[in-house]
């Protein structure tokens, strides 16, 4: 039951005051008994809290929207539910990271095709956010398009080449430990057969599957590949039949990247023998921990931290923005689970790669898909 309307006013206290009284008396049925006067005390004290709410209710609409306006404001916008586990959940965590340290007002949209990329990019924009994420390669046109329109608005795209003065890309180095995973896979398969499932061919997609195949034939050059893409990043059911396929042609290690489509790639490891898969963007181990035997991790968290931190400190430049092995964003998280599967001989390998790396003298091979002469390092 609404007492008061917000908009009344504190002039009208003493007023209402003589109402209540008047209510009392009439409910209470005469003259001024002991208990009327205790039910009237009562009554004009319950008012007064009551009008001193409201008087201050009605100053709260604006003192909201002017700490609104003033408050940090960043947006996500992921083509696939953040339920995957994987590239969507990982950017989810990430808003929530800025929200809880950065002390942001976030938002967040899943998006399914490219007007809507577009729609919500300019409403958010209009709507005065600070930072907006597109998060994916297929996001870079909406970006393109719409940051123009609105030049306070910082929009990041996770992939992608496409450079504007509040427009930016992140590049994730994940070639690197998509190599090292080809070299677990090359080095353990006992079928000589590998697979990668991907969800689209989107070209940093192609990039790590590159990687991965690249690292395999480095420690066994016969190794028998095998591809395919589900055709979309949500249907798990169709991503399962995917890796029988391959499992029925020798697969034994498959390199998954394809959301949630890819959780169908460990039902059917689970449905087999001896069949393993690679985790990827999110740490999966601990999804499948019985068939996931590392994962190829992007710690989006701790980069979608690094960039809202610029863009509120008044420090963000435009760029390719890249986060290579060194910056400690993307690494190969073995299953602790299924170490045993890693003989020691074969995590000789991989570390003997990883330093070789480090100094640069093993470079894994990566799709020419960014701009690298406006690449910074982080």
């Amino acid at each position: 039951m609404r007492i008061l309307s917000r908009n009344m006013s504190c002039e009208n206290s003493h007023a209402s005051s003589r109402f209540a009284e008047s209510l009392c008396d009439r409910r209470c049925g005469g003259g001024y008994s002991k208990n009327r006067s205790k039910s009237l005390a009562l009554g004009k004290a319950a008012l007064a809290a009551l009008l001193a709410t409201a008087c201050s209710a009605s100053e709260s609409p604006k003192a909201a929207s002017e700490a609104a306006s003033s408050q940090f404001r960043v947006a996500l916008l992921t083509p696939g539910p953040i339920t995957d586990q994987s590239w969507n959940s990982g950017a989810f965590a990430g808003l929530t990271v800025i929200r809880d340290s950065l002390k942001a007002l976030t938002s967040h949209i899943h998006v399914k095709t490219p007007a809507e990329f577009e729609e919500n990019f300019e409403q958010y924009g209009a709507q005065g956010y600070d930072l907006v994420f597109g998060h994916g390669f297929e996001f870079q046109d909406a970006a393109e398009r719409v940051g123009p329109k609105f030049p306070k608005t910082v929009y990041i795209t996770t992939s992608g080449n496409r450079v504007a003065t509040n427009v930016s890309p992140m590049v994730f180095g994940l070639e690197e430990p998509a190599y090292l995973a080809g070299v677990l896979a090359g080095a353990s398969t006992k079928s000589g057969v590998i697979s990668t499932i991907g969800g689209t061919e989107l070209p940093p997609v192609k990039s790590l599957f590159l990687a991965f195949v690249a690292g395999a034939r480095s420690v066994n050059p016969d190794v028998r590949v095998l591809s395919s893409y589900v055709g979309n990043w949500d249907d798990a059911s169709a991503g399962r039949e995917q890796a029988l396929a391959q499992i029925q042609q020798g697969a034994d290690f498959i390199f998954q990247n394809a959301d949630a489509a890819g959780l169908g790639t460990f039902q059917a490891a689970r449905e087999s023998r001896g069949v393993y898969v690679f985790g990827a963007n999110s740490n999966q181990n601990g999804v499948a921990p019985d068939v996931i035997v590392a994962s190829v991790v992007i710690d989006l968290p701790g980069a979608f931290l690094s960039v809202a931190r610029e863009v509120k400190e008044g420090r963000f430049a435009s760029r390719v923005i890249r986060f290579g092995a060194n910056s400690g964003i993307v690494k190969l998280v073995p299953n602790p689970q299924l170490a045993h599967l890693i003989t020691p001989s074969v995590q000789g390998r991989l570390d003997s790669v990883q330093r070789l790396m480090d100094s640069g003298r093993i470079v894994p091979p990566r799709l020419n898909f960014i701009d690298t002469s406006r690449v910074t390092a982080k």
